[in-house]
């Protein structure tokens, strides 16, 4: 599904920040900086990035060109290649190929986390595509075959990978179902963060007793279960920094 015609300042930004490292997924402690979009298709039970969902928030997001986000993040890296995350939100809902294409002219990588229901032919250019189907702790619902669309548009070399925050045995469950359904992509499991403080907020103090308890839970879980080929993290930058927003 291309993008089709789009005005020159039609990316809404959230925030853009960094360096600092990736606290998930395949992508974990790897220098980055982030380009967080605003708006989303999905409104999760447990967000913890309601700033960059929420349509309240959306006067706080502002509309920038490719040119003017790379310069940013090049602003940002110094002029250094590195990682460029792209999330959200949901990053598959904003036209981000010119911004790829010009930051990998120039030496930088590209990853993207989406929930999998969104699918664009620019997927193709990635080095990193994490899709991260909501399992039914956050209330949605996944399209499968808006997700395999999402597994097909990757490009050769684009590395693929399945994330899944876990709350609780029915998770679990769907993470298993779902990681059946693609048996050649690495999977990722994290406790879910759940309980976020409201994103106006610099309150960082979150029950990471309670996280810290799934994360065992969720260790002993996928032991139990002999499924080895899961890697199992929690939220780095959570354990270090909390819920504070642009780390």
């Amino acid at each position: 599904m291309a993008d089709g015609h789009q005005s020159e300042k039609s990316i809404r930004i959230s925030e853009i920040f960094g360096p600092t490292i990736q606290g998930e997924g395949a992508l974990v402690g790897k220098p980055t900086v982030f380009v967080r979009t605003g708006g989303c298709d999905y409104r999760c039970s447990w967000c913890d990035t309601l700033h960059a969902v929420d349509a309240e928030y959306r006067h706080d997001w502002t509309p920038m060109s490719a040119a003017e986000i790379f310069t940013k993040v090049e602003e940002l890296s110094g002029g250094i290649p590195l990682t460029v995350s792209l999330s959200g939100g949901n990053p598959a809902i904003q036209p981000l190929a010119s911004l790829i294409t010009l930051g990998k002219a120039k030496g930088y990588a590209f990853a993207l986390e989406t929930q999998g229901s969104v699918v664009k032919d620019w997927f193709a250019e990635l080095d990193v595509l994490t899709l991260s189907p909501k399992p039914p702790s956050s209330g949605m619902k996944t399209d499968l075959a808006a997700l395999d669309a999402c597994v097909s548009a990757g490009g050769v070399a684009t590395q693929i990978a399945l994330k899944f925050a876990v709350m609780d045995e029915a998770d679990y469950a769907f993470a298993r179902q779902i990681s059946t359904r693609h048996p050649a992509l690495p999977v990722y499991l994290q406790p879910v963060n759940h309980t976020p403080p409201p994103p106006d907020t610099e309150d960082a103090d979150i029950d990471m007793s309670g996280i810290m308890d799934r994360m065992r839970w969720l260790v002993e879980r996928t032991m139990s279960d002999r499924w080895y080929s899961a890697t199992l993290l929690p939220q780095l930058h959570v354990l270090i920094w909390g819920n504070l927003r642009g780390v």
